[in-house]
Order: structure tokens, then sequence, then C-alpha cells
């Protein structure tokens, strides 16, 4: 399997930090697993989850069998300074909100390129508790690089440290689903746009199989829960307000 952009001592960390969750996750959650029969071989892979609190990339590491790659945003405001250390340490490719990131979309199709394993949150933050649009990102990956993608639904992770509080163990389940792809290629222009937004849109379909009905927010078949995430769904970064992980 390719390891991207991995450097030796990202190996050596990254080891550590995976043993750490899985303590972590065993000391501070009732945890949930299903669907790791769906999880392939090897990769390349793009592995895509809802991103409702800034706790869901260590739960999607915790799910994998191996280490993988992280694109994400670069300030995570809302986060706990020790979850900010873990982030800096693991090592992530860094993406502006609202702006270009160009060389960490290189960087990321170079990882899937070389047989790696990235993860992305389609979403672009965790501003809100219900499924809402995907940002192009993830669907330009797959697009321009043909990889399989395997979503991920993440649940009771908003309910980890409110449990806590009351000394008990929140129920926490990582639904993996069954890889889908290869995603024919974009085409360029207005065209490209739209066909990337159909991508998109599919993933997070995909995603919210994975999830319970009330937190699948504008990709609901109920027609009161799509309304209610309406105003979740704006993206914050594009109206000057809202948090991001």
């Amino acid at each position: 399997m390719g390891t991207g952009a991995w450097h030796p001592q990202h190996r050596f960390i990254r080891t550590v930090l995976r043993g750490l969750i899985r303590a972590a996750f065993a000391l501070l959650a009732r945890l949930h697993i299903e669907g790791v029969e769906n999880i392939p071989a090897e990769g390349p892979l793009l592995v895509v989850a809802n991103h409702f609190h800034f706790a869901d990339p260590v739960a999607v590491i915790r799910a994998m069998p191996w280490p993988l790659e992280f694109i994400g945003g670069a300030q995570l405001p809302n986060a706990p300074n020790g979850v900010k250390w873990l982030t800096s340490l693991w090592g992530t490719m860094r993406v502006r909100r609202g702006g270009s990131s160009r060389g960490a979309l290189r960087a990321a199709e170079a990882t899937l390129a070389s047989g790696g394993i990235l993860g992305i949150f389609p979403e672009g933050g965790s501003w809100a508790e219900v499924l809402r649009p995907a940002r192009p990102g993830a669907a330009y990956l797959a697009a321009r690089t043909g990889c399989p993608i395997l979503p991920i639904g993440l649940d009771g992770l908003t309910n980890l440290f409110a449990s806590l509080r009351r000394f008990r163990r929140a129920s926490v389940t990582i639904r993996i689903g069954e890889p889908f792809g290869p995603i024919d290629p974009a085409p360029r222009g207005r065209e490209g746009r739209a066909a990337v937004d159909n991508v998109g849109e599919l993933i997070m379909r995909r995603i919210a199989q994975l999830i319970p009905p009330e937190r699948q927010g504008v990709f609901s078949d109920d027609v009161g829960i799509r309304e209610a995430a309406q105003e979740a769904a704006v993206y914050p970064w594009e109206r000057g307000r809202g948090r991001s992980t």
C-alpha cells in the first residue's frame, strides 16, 4: 500500500498516536464499529465521513487499520488544545477555508496517485450536527484521481464530553459503508463544476445512509428535517461567521 506523503518520523509518531487513540476510546466511550469487512485491502482510497465534532478525525483514525493522510482546515478555533496538538503531531495537508489551496490539493492528489489513503470531511467543517452539502474538495479529488471512495458515518461523538461530565461513557458508532467508484473524470468549464457538484451530492448521500435519520439534514427523505437544516447548510466562511474544526 502506498504511503503518500509519509516521512519516517511520521510512521513512528502515528503508530504511537494510534495506540493512544485506541486506549482513549476504550476508556472514554462505548465504541461500536460496523462494516469493517468493507475496508479495502489496499489503496488508493479516499475516505469520506460526516463532520459534526472536532474529534471526528480521531474516530476515523481509530476505525482504519492503517495510518492515513488527512486534508483539512488550517485553523481549529473551537478544538481543545490537546486536539490541536494531536493534529500537528499527526501532520495534515492544510487548506484555507473559503480560499484557494492548490498546494494542498496537489499533495492530496500525489498521495492518492502513489496508492495512499486520504481522509477528508466533505462538508468542510463541523459547525452543525446535521448533514450539509459537500464543498468541492472531496468530489474534485475523486474525479481527478479515479480512486475508490469509502464512506463512513460517525454518530455519538457530540455526546462524548457531556457524558463524561456525568461520569458516563458515551455510545459512539462508526459505520463503514461499501466503497464505490471510480468516478469519471469531470469535463472542464461550467459543465465540469456541475459534474463535481453531482459527485459531491453522491458522496453525501452515501454518508447519509450510515447515520441516524434525524442527522441526515439536507439529504433526509423527511421534508421537515430538510427544511430545518437549511440554515446550517450555509457555508459559514462565505457569510463571515461560524466556526471551524
